[in-house]
């Protein structure tokens, strides 16, 4: 217990630079990865088959393999198709935005499959056009069930995050690799970043739970 305090005191910078790493890249992958949603979410509620097939393709292969893959994929594969330099940061965020899109996607599929079809016949039946429909009258309802659960697809992804060690993206467990082998003290340093983590998260899913009532009561 002594050896983990005394590792707190003297490496609890290190620890908070990794905090603030994770939680800006589970921040700019769920961000991003909410626009690129959106975009394969229409596509697969499109009346052509040819974008629904393609996205449903996009979605079945980011789903179906594991994330460690995909971040190798794009770690090597990236910088040889894009014609400019990039940082091997880059490459793992573009990998983690592109994974979390699959997953928004979904998201915001069900958010807008949830609102009553009668919403949809209503405002056809005065005239109004299918993208005004969605803008006006299914968007702002399927908001309430897209919100909590974008919520929690930022709280998987601080935890999935934890991957991107494995390139040395700076956050929580780079964080842990550069302690320990300074320290050599494995066990105390993998305790630290196991409580923050617990912590983090703990934190996070409180506050979803509060919105997502904040949400209801508004009903």
């Amino acid at each position: 217990m002594t050896k983990l305090v005394n590792l707190w005191i003297k490496y609890y910078p290190v620890f908070l630079r990794g905090l603030g790493g994770t939680l800006a890249l589970a921040g700019i992958t769920v961000f991003f990865g909410s626009i690129l949603g959106v975009l394969i979410a229409m596509m697969r509620m499109s009346k052509l088959r040819g974008l629904r097939g393609i996205a449903g393709v996009y979605t079945a292969v980011l789903r179906g393999t594991p994330i460690l893959l995909q971040l190798y994929f794009f770690w090597l594969g990236l910088p040889k198709i894009v014609p400019v330099k990039l940082s091997d940061t880059t490459c793992i965020v573009v990998a983690l935005v592109v994974n979390s899109s699959s997953y928004v996607s979904e998201i915001i599929r069900a958010g807008i499959g949830a609102v009553d079809k009668g919403q949809w016949e209503a405002a056809r039946s005065i005239g109004l056009s299918e993208s005004h429909v969605m803008r006006k009258v299914i968007m702002p309802q399927a908001i309430k069930n897209i919100l909590p659960a974008l919520g929690n697809e930022f709280i998987v992804m601080v935890k999935e995050t934890s991957l991107a060690s494995v390139f040395f993206v700076g956050e929580l467990m780079t964080a842990y690799q550069s302690v320990q082998s300074t320290t050599f003290l494995a066990i105390q340093s993998l305790t630290i970043v196991g409580i923050i983590y617990l912590a983090l998260t703990c934190v996070l899913s409180k506050c979803v739970s509060l919105f997502e009532g904040r949400l209801r009561v508004s009903d």
